[in-house]
This record gives C-alpha cells, sequence and structure tokens, in this order.
C-alpha cells in the first residue's frame, strides 16, 4: 500500500494526514499547536510540522508529502538563511496604510490587472512595503522573501541555517506554488511570472525569481514557481532520507489546498468558516477586479482561484458563546429558539477590523436592542446571521466576476454546527452542502502530492453529511445590509 501525507500548516495549528494512494483512506493523523498572535516565529511552525509528522508515523514509509498553509505571511531571510524577524500573518493589519499607499501609486485598476489583486494590510506586497519603512535595517538584511509553505517546503528537503539543516542555506531552492505566489501582490496569474517591477517599487530594491545552481546574482530572491503537479525535490527530515526517495511536491495556499482536497469543480462555491471566512470557486478564468472585494488567485490544478476573504469567522461565535457562558452546541440551540432575523437584534462582526470589505480600523456593532429583542436566543441568532451575512456579501462579490453556482460547500469547524448549517440554508439563496468533516486543506496537500508522485491527479470520494432545504429568508440580510453601510 503505497502512502501519501498532506500537511496544513494553518494560523492555529499544523494537521498531517496519511492517506491510501489507492483509495483516498485516511490511515493515520497527526497535529500540533501554533502560538497564538499576528506575527510569530517560523521555528515555531517548523517544530509544529516536525512533532505532527511524527505523530502521524514519520516519513520513513511514506512516498510523497506536501505542505499546503495559511497564505500572505511574510518570511524574510538574511543571506545565511537565518529568519530576520517574525513572519507578519495574513491577519496583521499594521500594514494597511502600505496598501493605501500602493494604491496611491499605482491605482487598483492598473493593480488588479497586473496581479488580479488591490492591495490591502493582508498580502505580503504590503507587508515588504510596511518593513522598508518601518524597519529599514531589517529590510537592507533581505536576501530572500517566502511564505509559509515555500520556507517549510525549503526546510523539508534539507536547507535552512548553517548548523541547522543538511544542505545549509541555499536560498536558490526556494520553491513555491502558483496559488501562494499569487497572493504575494507581486506576481500575475494571467502571464504566470513575477512582476518584478512592481515588487521593486514595492520594497524598494530589485527582486529576481530563484535559480538553482546559481550564485551570487543580484537581487532579492523569490521562490521559484512550479507547476501544480511538478516535484520540489526529495525530504530529509523526520525518518525521510535522500536515498529513500520521499517526493516533496510544490505545496500550495490553504484555499487552494481545500479546493483540491473537495475536489471542487464547475459550479462548486466554497464557504470555509475558520479563522478567516472565504468565498471561492475553481474557475477558467482569471479575476481581476478593480474594486478590490474579490482577489483573483491562481489555484493549484494550473486554473484560477477567485476569492473574497474576511477576518471575523469562527471567533465570533466563540465571542458571543463566551458572552453567553455557553459551549458551541448550546449557541446553536438557542439561536434556533429564535425567528429568522433575530427580532430585529443585528450583529456587524467587525470585532478584528475587517478584509472584505476593506475597513482595517472598524469595530463590530450590535444594533437593533429593544426589550424584547434583547434575548439570548436572538444574540445567538444573531451571530451566526452577521457571520454568514458578511460570506453571503462574499458570495455576490464572487458572482459578480462571472461565477454560477449550482451549490454552495459549506466547510470549516463552525459548518459542522446544525444550527449554522439551517441559518445558512436561509442566509443563502443557493443549495447549500455540508461534506463530511475533514482536514480539507491538509487533504488537498495530498492530492498534489500524489500527483507530484504519478503525475496524474488521483480521484477520492468526498461524502455530504448536511444538506439542509432551502429556505431562504430575505429578512436576515436585508438588515444586515442597513447596519453594515452605517
Amino acid at each position: 500500500m503505497a502512502l501519501v501525507m498532506g500537511v496544513d500548516s494553518s494560523t492555529q495549528s499544523c494537521k498531517a494526514v496519511v492517506r491510501d494512494l489507492a483509495t483516498g483512506e485516511v490511515v493515520r493523523r497527526g497535529r500540533a499547536s501554533h502560538p497564538a498572535g499576528t506575527e510569530v516565529d517560523p521555528q515555531a511552525w517548523w517544530d509544529a510540522l516536525l512533532a505532527a509528522i511524527a505523530e502521524a508515523g514519520g516519513l520513513a514509509d511514506i512516498a510523497a508529502v506536501a505542505v499546503a498553509g495559511q497564505q500572505h505571511g511574510m518570511v524574510v531571510l538574511d543571506d545565511a538563511g537565518r529568519v530576520i524577524r517574525p513572519a507578519l500573518l495574513w491577519n496583521d493589519t499594521r500594514s494597511a496604510p502600505a496598501a493605501a499607499d500602493l494604491i496611491r501609486e499605482v491605482g487598483a485598476a492598473e493593480l488588479a490587472a497586473r496581479t488580479g489583486l488591490v492591495p490591502v494590510a493582508s498580502f505580503t506586497g504590503t507587508k515588504l512595503r510596511w518593513l522598508r519603512d518601518t524597519e529599514p535595517d531589517n529590510a537592507a538584511r533581505v536576501a530572500a522573501v517566502a511564505l509559509p509553505h515555500d520556507w517549510l517546503t525549503w526546510r523539508l528537503r534539507g536547507y535552512g541555517p548553517e548548523g541547522d539543516s543538511l544542505y545549509g542555506p541555499d536560498l536558490e531552492q526556494l520553491v513555491t506554488d502558483r496559488s501562494d505566489a499569487s497572493g504575494t501582490g507581486y506576481w500575475s496569474p494571467a502571464s504566470g511570472t513575477y512582476d518584478l517591477d512592481l515588487f521593486e517599487l514595492t520594497f524598494g530594491r530589485p527582486g529576481r525569481e530563484a535559480q538553482p545552481g546559481s550564485r551570487d546574482l543580484p537581487g532579492v530572491v523569490l521562490p521559484r514557481v512550479l507547476g501544480h503537479d511538478e516535484a520540489a525535490g526529495l525530504a530529509v527530515v523526520a525518518g525521510a532520507t535522500a536515498e529513500s526517495g520521499v517526493v516533496v511536491g510544490a505545496g500550495a495556499g490553504d484555499n487552494a489546498g481545500a479546493a483540491l482536497g473537495l475536489g471542487a469543480s464547475a459550479g462548486d462555491v466554497v464557504i470555509s468558516i475558520g479563522t478567516s471566512g472565504t468565498v471561492f470557486a475553481v474557475t477558467d478564468a482569471v479575476a481581476a477586479d478593480e474594486s478590490g472585494a474579490v482577489a483573483g488567485f491562481a489555484d493549484a490544478s494550473g486554473r484560477y482561484l477567485p476569492l473574497v476573504a474576511t477576518l471575523n469567522a469562527a471567533r465570533v461565535l466563540d465571542s458571543i458563546a463566551g458572552l453567553l457562558g455557553v459551549d458551541h452546541d448550546e449557541l446553536g440551540r438557542l439561536a434556533l429558539e429564535a425567528e429568522p432575523g433575530s427580532e430585529g437584534l443585528v450583529l456587524v462582526p467587525y470585532f478584528e477590523g475587517e478584509r472584505t470589505p476593506n475597513r482595517p480600523d472598524a469595530t463590530a456593532t450590535l444594533s437593533g436592542m429593544t426589550l424584547a429583542s434583547t434575548s439570548r436566543p436572538n444574540l445567538a441568532r444573531a451571530a451566526i446571521e452577521g457571520l454568514l451575512s458578511g460570506l453571503a456579501d462574499g458570495l455576490d462579490a464572487v458572482r459578480a466576476t462571472g461565477v454560477r453556482e449550482s451549490r454552495l460547500l459549506l466547510i470549516g469547524g463552525a459548518a459542522q454546527n446544525e444550527a449554522v448549517a439551517r441559518i445558512a440554508a436561509q442566509v443563502f439563496d443557493a443549495p447549500v452542502v455540508v461534506p463530511n468533516p475533514a482536514e480539507y486543506v491538509a487533504d488537498g496537500a495530498a492530492v498534489q502530492a500524489a500527483w507530484a508522485l504519478t503525475r496524474e491527479r488521483p480521484v477520492w470520494p468526498v461524502s455530504m453529511v448536511l444538506e439542509p432545504e432551502p429556505d431562504t429568508r430575505p429578512v436576515i440580510r436585508r438588515q444586515y445590509s442597513e447596519r453594515a453601510t452605517v
């Protein structure tokens, strides 16, 4: 039985899933936590990756492995392969002024045409501009820029600082894939190449794509972009050696990994409720939305992934459950006691600012409070309705790029709450299905590992656990829209 491993190095934790190559059956799992915060020392990710792989049985009997990871995080390396400063994560909003500067200098329409993106604080490019402007000494030391999954893939293959790696700090061996490259703000999904002029404008120094075998070429090294079925090299850690031939796939951004894991195809729109909320579809055409609502990413299969992201997702439910002193199951039970629309009580859940709409300094609001509406069931339901209404706005934005859905696949831990699924069928005006609980990002990385090993994409079954009857209630979104624009 040939085995492949997929890894999801997410904001909160690292998950490893081992699957049978032929059937897709999950045979082993591993997990390790990540530290909290919006900036993290990448060493914590590496330690968690090794721990998760060890708990999943190691790599000694694995044929191929790939890492999917949180998008956009800025990992900057010096010429000795050392991490210069803690990585800024996607949800770190301090670079919002830098994003505004880039839009003013280049123009939203021009940026969307060149990269598929209009800068917001999440993207790597805005973080590099922030580094240039606020930490010039650190910026001057930068020899290479990587994303979280790029850096972990590099380390798996034996590269890293001298004395802490088998092969040492060969920055020319950095690789990425098109899905993660498309979230930097200086790579073009349309051309499939880095926009080096834009990188230099952003960071103030020239950049270039890594060239294996080269030495001492000028410019900041940017990871070489691999094809979706291309191998990065061989793993040499966690029980694997160069002789054992454990193939390492290119890796992917987390949303592209989830799309692979779900087997998403035309007509599927994925709505993911995790630390962040996302709405995305796999398409044949690149998106270039100059409003910035939709990010025109590439996917991990050679196609495209128009995506809307929100900063406020599952933690909205954490917050309100904590306020009410209940767990998530009880929050759902309370919510289903209330009527659709929560008797006019509306939560606009911008607890951490917001990315879509781009309001990094916004705060959450609770309105429509009367003696009748201010009840525990209404507050529980308003939390779920507010969370889902923000994602419904995201669905409308994705539709505006030409996407036409036949069903909505609701994933993430919160999607398993029956109340969330039933209320989703009232918020959205399209059929909702909830796939069986799984680590879909890690599963997608396993698909990619198998693809790199065999050069053929495996087709593994995905079953559905909930298919609530469509029950659209327009009052929910009408109330939300009125309050979200105030």
